[in-house]
């Protein structure tokens, strides 16, 4: 279950975040199920009690899917017990060292969200690393017949409208510091690239050339964005400061250029070329 679980959540995530015409009903996200297990034996064991009705659920699930298994308390390493009547409260035990691991009561804000911040304390005391239980999703989704910008928890929860332009919008990214959003919006009646400041609620057109502005892609250092601009003829590889300024053209193809993305050191961009005939993957130089 854990396996299937974590990968609906990669499968969820990836797809939200990267296919251009992907539309989900934002009231009813589908659910996406691998019936394949995983190896096991990989999983930290762990026991849960003391906990009920959305706790409990959430709890849980958030564990699972970050590589914990749900066991009897006889026989986990860790055996976390605690209470959700006002508030979440968590104890956290080593069964096997027989220390405590983690002691603390959550007040604030929702239980569902105490209990994603006890969630994420808990793989972090564990595993040193931390959790994902906290983070948010962006999606494109369809109410009331408009495509609108949603965000929600990372487990499809609590989905709430970013934009209501009753516009089209597709190829929604993420800013490094998850406080900002790029995303292609129709609400000039064109294909332009926003920036979206989520706190202010500042949008900012920082591509609004000739032709198509589509398929953002911030650099993971938070200085550059990659897009596909067509304003040249055919949809060719571009990449700007974050503030839309110095757009430069990186490929020059007589092909269609799309879906770009970052290596981790902000150093090289991967587009999605045909200029061999099929579409194919290559690495272009974010320099030039």
């Amino acid at each position: 279950m854990t396996f299937r679980n974590a990968l609906f959540l990669t499968c969820l995530t990836f797809s939200l975040a990267s296919f251009d015409h992907l539309i989900l009903a934002a009231q009813e996200p589908p659910r996406i199920e691998i019936e394949k297990e995983g190896d096991r034996s990989k999983l930290i064991p762990i026991s849960l009690s003391g906990f009920s009705g959305e706790v409990q659920k959430v709890l849980r699930d958030d564990l699972e899917i970050q590589g914990f298994d749900i066991v009897a308390a006889d026989i986990a390493q860790f055996n976390v017990t605690g209470s959700n009547t006002g508030a979440v409260e968590g104890r956290v035990t080593d069964r096997i060292r027989k220390t405590t691991v983690l002691a603390n009561r959550y007040q604030g804000g929702t239980l569902r969200s105490q209990t994603h911040a006890l969630a994420d304390d808990i793989i972090q005391k564990i595993t040193g690393k931390p959790g994902v239980s906290r983070t948010k999703i962006a999606y494109v989704g369809e109410t009331g017949g408009r495509r609108e910008i949603f965000i929600a928890d990372y487990d499809g929860a609590n989905a709430q409208p970013a934009t209501q332009d009753s516009a089209n919008v597709a190829t929604v990214c993420w800013a490094p510091g998850g406080k900002k959003l790029f995303y292609t919006s129709y609400k000039s009646g064109y294909p332009d690239i926003y920036s979206h400041d989520l706190v202010s609620g500042q949008r900012i057109a920082i591509a609004r050339y000739s032709g198509s502005n589509i398929s953002p892609a911030v650099s993971p250092d938070g200085r550059h964005v990659a897009m596909i601009i067509s304003k040249d003829g055919n949809p060719e590889l571009y990449v700007c400061n974050v503030d839309g300024t110095n757009a430069r053209r990186l490929t020059q193809t007589a092909a269609d250029e799309s879906s770009p993305c970052w290596s981790p050191d902000s150093q090289t961009i991967c587009v999605v070329s045909r200029q061999g005939g099929t579409p194919a993957l290559y690495e272009v130089p974010a320099a030039g």
